[in-house]
């Protein structure tokens, strides 16, 4: 994609973002969101196909920046395993707890009985993609000796509990503040201490 084209398309992502925060998923409209980005109608229809896959497109940009660092670490054979989930913990649980991953979710819900296309589209650009990456990093720890288990995914699925837990579903329906960057910070740090204790070398 070119320069124009991806300026244009964070454009509409912006403006969207927006209508979201500001009207809820049902009342965001092609047409409101068009006119906010400065895009005609027929662009958006053009490139996202239609409003669900609109917002499908919010979801994969607001999970990249996670799965590019997962995958970035992954390649590099330097990398500390243990130091990339210190790294990625704080990212991971400020997305899943950020406004607009809040926003997405709550439109998901809204949208299960009209188009169901949401809560997928949240599934494969989240948990989907960001377990089997973790669930490698910590291959890596293993390998290296630096935790020892057996199956990689079920101990993925535990860092993930261990960090989020029920934070998300409570920002979700609103009994949560957002968290400070400390508490982010704290958690994040508190789920990689939680996992080595459970996971020790014998």
């Amino acid at each position: 994609m070119g320069d124009y084209a991806g300026r244009r398309r964070a454009a509409i992502e912006e403006a969207a973002f927006a209508v979201l925060l500001e009207k809820g998923y049902k009342a965001a409209s092609i047409l409101e969101i068009a006119r906010r980005a400065g895009a005609s109608n027929e662009t958006l229809y053009k490139w996202y196909g239609n409003k669900q896959g609109l917002f499908a497109a919010l979801v994969e940009a607001n999970a990249r920046t996670v799965a590019e660092l997962l995958r970035a670490r992954l390649q590099g054979e330097a990398a500390d395993p243990i130091e990339t989930l210190r790294d990625v913990g704080p990212l991971l649980l400020e997305l899943v707890t950020g406004e607009r991953a809040v926003a997405l979710n709550r439109a998901a819900v809204g949208d299960v009985h009209d188009t169901a296309t949401l809560g997928p589209a949240l599934a494969r650009a989240g948990r989907e993609t960001v377990v089997p990456l973790i669930a490698s990093i910590l291959q890596k720890a293993r390998r290296a000796g630096l935790i020892d288990h057996g199956d990689d995914e079920p101990v993925a699925e535990t860092y993930i509990a261990l960090l989020i837990g029920d934070l998300q579903i409570r920002r979700a329906i609103g009994v949560l503040a957002p968290l400070s960057e400390a508490e982010i910070a704290a958690r994040a740090e508190r789920a990689v201490t939680l996992l080595l204790s459970l996971y020790a070398p014998r």
